[in-house]
């Protein structure tokens, strides 16, 4: 059982007021508030080693090495690759799943197809928009029903012998459903499609296991799970790395240089070009040992409760209507209230100190799918209280009442 005051106390930004309101934050699906131990981190590496890494000799270089090296040992073992160098540095999501796309090129030819869902985030959808273009080969979509789930047997039907790769995210950002990742990652390699999962959303709220999912690709991004922004990670099987082309080139990818012909480095460096953002990986081990030591079993029951308990107080809002209501779903509540505009109800709840997400989450077709401009969406987090949740249901019935 998690010690909420313990933990809230963990985050110096939760104690303030904003606009003379004591700050209710529920916009956790955007980005997560840092602990005291990661802003600890930050200012300690910057005050005693700063130092660009694996070039030099000298110690601010080899301690700052030793901790960014550490921090993907870490890293690795959190989502139990099953080696470190499977373990790639990247700038966050967007830029993991362009590296995928990118060097997928290679492999797709005209009348292949790429296929993703209809509930992506933009970032999974685009750069496979790209590709296609590129190569020739068509995107297909999985569809998705009512409650924001999936349609499954449509996935079987569409998955074929041109099937090159599945992109889809673990959790959707827009409706919090988790998808049934392990059923699409094992029909597709019956296939031999290559899959990329998404794990954005996913990994604030669970520990995935590369290995026992057995997906291709995985990506998430660190400032969704305590750590710095600007910092994710991209995980390959040890085989596709290997066989995907350097998406940058420059320093540090290179083994050997000439006018005549460049070599390339071995993993992960062949896809870690430049100096790197050192603080933030070294930063973002000290987060995921903080989500650790919280522990994501407890995490994930205690934002059940938060979950279970906030569907069923904003049920009692007259007009109010949810979307994505699959059984199978993480910490995050996506509405509307009939005849308001979103924008309009989350300007006035920022007077009252609350932060929620409004519109349309980087996710258009969702909402295409629903024809509505977009959605109010709380995403909590483990941090968060039933008692914020009380004060937001109150604050949307002030707003409600004001815009009627």
């Amino acid at each position: 059982m998690l010690d909420i005051q313990k933990i809230r106390a963990d985050f110096p930004i939760l104690s303030q007021k904003v606009n003379g309101k004591p700050l209710v934050y529920f916009d956790n699906g955007a980005t997560s508030q840092k602990p005291q131990v990661v802003i600890d981190a930050i200012k300690k590496y910057y005050s005693t080693y700063n130092a660009n890494i694996h070039r030099g000799v000298h110690t601010l270089s080899q301690l700052a090495t030793d901790a960014y090296e550490a921090a993907r040992n870490t890293i690795q073992a959190h989502i139990n690759a099953k080696h470190n160098y499977e373990v790639i540095f990247t700038s966050g999501t967007t830029f993991g799943i362009n590296l995928v796309a990118n060097g997928m090129a290679a492999f797709i030819k005209p009348g292949d197809e790429v296929m993703v869902s209809a509930l992506e985030h933009h970032s999974n959808i685009v750069p496979w928009q790209f590709l296609c273009e590129k190569t020739g080969a068509k995107l297909v979509v999985i569809p998705m029903n009512e409650k924001g789930e999936l349609v499954v047997s449509e996935f079987d039907n569409l998955l074929s012998d041109k099937t090159k790769l599945v992109a889809v995210n673990h959790i959707s950002n827009a409706l919090g459903t988790i998808n049934p990742i392990e059923y699409i990652i094992k029909k597709a390699h019956e296939k031999g499609a290559a899959v990329l999962i998404d794990g954005a959303q996913a990994t604030p709220h669970l520990k995935p296991d590369v290995q026992a999912l057995n997906c291709d690709f995985y990506v998430f991004s660190g400032h969704k799970i305590c750590g710095p922004t600007g910092v994710g990670i991209l995980y390959g099987k040890e085989e596709w790395l290997r066989k995907l082309p350097p998406y940058q080139g420059g320093g540090e990818m290179i083994a050997e240089v000439t006018f005549e012909k460049t070599t390339y480095a071995d993993l992960p460096h062949k896809f870690e070009a430049g100096t790197p953002n050192i603080e933030g990986g070294i930063v973002l081990g000290t987060a995921i040992d903080y989500m650790n030591s919280v522990g994501f079993e407890a995490i994930a029951t205690y934002e059940n409760e938060l979950l279970t308990y906030g569907t069923k107080k904003l049920q009692e809002i007259e007009g109010l209507t949810i979307y994505g209501t699959s059984e199978n779903k993480a910490s995050v509540i996506s509405f509307n209230i009939n005849g308001i505009h979103p924008y309009d109800i989350g300007a006035i709840i920022d007077k009252l100190g609350i932060a929620v997400r409004t519109g349309h989450h980087c996710a258009q077709p969702i909402m295409n799918y629903f024809n509505i401009p977009g959605t109010i969406r709380a995403s909590f987090a483990f941090y968060n209280t039933k008692e914020e949740i009380d004060i937001f249901v109150e604050a949307l019935k002030k707003a409600q009442l004001m815009l009627s």
